[in-house]
């Protein structure tokens, strides 16, 4: 369990920055790449919440993991 800990949280903490950056491109808030398919796309930024979410959930379980 040791070992789990970091990891869950490590990738909670990547899924849920990506699910910001595509609910930022969805919306049309982040136009970063300039040639990205996904601005200004409405259900990249449903994607982009469900993601975060997830994220957000993996840091929730990985902090409730005993330290030892």
């Amino acid at each position: 369990m040791r070992r789990l800990r970091p990891i869950l949280l490590a990738v909670g903490v990547m899924l849920a920055l990506t699910g910001a950056l595509w609910i930022g491109q969805g919306l049309g808030y982040v136009h970063w790449p300039e040639s990205s398919f996904m601005l200004d796309q409405r259900i990249w930024a449903d994607r982009g919440s469900a993601v975060a979410v997830f994220g957000l959930l993996l840091i929730l379980v990985a902090r409730r993991l005993p330290r030892r």
